[in-house]
């Protein structure tokens, strides 16, 4: 459990006796939550007692410390204050911008999240909105938008990506200069019945229904994206194995039958494994680099999976894997994708 320093006797008799005389079971728990921290009780037992998240916790205490019994007390009587004045508007976009949420409280945050700022507002002003909107106003004000965090893999390790990055540059930079070399960076993906859905837009009182399949069944899709092009390879698959993956490059050289090919995929073992090595050292031309383990984000083909599946597969009942999955290559193969190797000056 996080070590704060200990509230003054006379904090603790301000709290205890708030916490007799209320009849407010908001400002109950709000204090008992502040009292409990001081007294080094567990973190987890408090969150359950009073139904606040951690983050929140460490906020009001750190609110009662700095601003005295009303950070704790319901200020609201009846109903709330809808507007910040513009002195309190000018306050609050100041402090998202300058500081980071642990500052004010929020204990082990790093970004400011639409709650928090509500939590900040309601605490430091007694104002709260009706609607999530005047908080998205706010952090428009700020000059912040809004992102959906990334996944990253328990096992990326940044200074390795970051090594690589650094390591390759120079060489896919002799590559994207040269006309003859191909930059081709690879991936693979399943397509399967299961329906996967996507956020949607409708008209008031209008519910979205899509049929969803009873069975599984899947296919696989190679895809190869020239980053010099945007040009989509993508081709059909049972599954992924090594002598697909043969059957892949070598439907590659016929695309490609002159040019030198610098390949860019990762590393699992139907790219490492004997028939692919010999067919890549028997053929001469095509050089190999290999993405940093657990780093997806490195490689743009990830960004063609996603918007194949957004035009095509998201929120759309498959019936038939194999129609679906040729409509599904048949709109790689016809869209240009202007991704490229992230990080890289030379693409930007």
């Amino acid at each position: 459990m996080r070590i704060l320093p200990r509230l003054s006797e006379e904090q603790v008799t301000e709290l205890t006796e708030l916490a007799k005389e209320t009849k407010d079971i908001r400002e109950f728990k709000r204090v008992k939550a502040v009292l409990l921290l001081n007294s080094q009780a567990e973190v987890r037992f408090i969150t359950t007692l009073t139904d606040f998240s951690r983050s929140h916790l460490f906020h009001l205490r750190h609110q009662y410390v700095r601003l005295g019994i009303t950070a704790v007390k319901t200020t609201r009587k009846g109903e709330p204050k809808r507007l910040l004045t513009k002195k309190q508007l000018d306050e609050i976009i100041t402090t998202v911008k300058t500081k980071r949420p642990e500052e004010e409280g929020f204990s082990g945050s790093d970004h400011w999240t639409t709650s928090m700022l509500a939590r900040l507002i309601e605490l430091n002003y007694g104002v709260t909105y009706k609607s999530r909107t005047s908080y998205y106003l706010i952090f428009k004000e700020a000059k912040f938008t809004y992102h959906k965090p990334g996944r990253v893999y328990q096992k990326h390790d940044e200074k390795k990506a970051a090594l690589w990055r650094e390591e390759m540059r120079k060489r896919i930079q002799e590559a994207r200069e040269d006309d003859a070399t191909v930059i081709l960076c690879e991936d693979e993906m399943k397509l399967s019945t299961q329906t996967t859905f996507q956020k949607i837009w409708l008209p008031a009182n209008e519910y979205p229904h899509v049929e969803v399949s009873n069975t599984k069944e899947s296919r696989s899709i190679y895809g190869f994206l020239n980053v010099k092009t945007g040009q989509e390879h993508a081709f059909k698959a049972a599954w992924q194995n090594m002598g697909i993956t043969k059957k892949q490059l070598q439907q590659i050289r016929r695309i490609y039958p002159l040019e030198k090919i610098l390949l860019l995929w990762d590393g699992p073992g139907h790219h490492r494994g004997k028939e692919v090595s010999e067919y890549i050292k028997k053929d001469g031309d095509i050089e190999v680099i290999y993405f940093p383990p657990y780093s997806p984000e490195e490689n743009p083909q990830e960004h063609v999976w996603r918007e194949g599946r957004k035009e095509v597969s998201h929120n759309h009942f498959i019936e038939n894997i194999d129609k679906a999955t040729n409509e599904f290559v048949r709109f790689l193969n016809a869209t240009k994708f202007p991704y490229n190797l992230p990080d890289f000056s030379l693409f930007s």
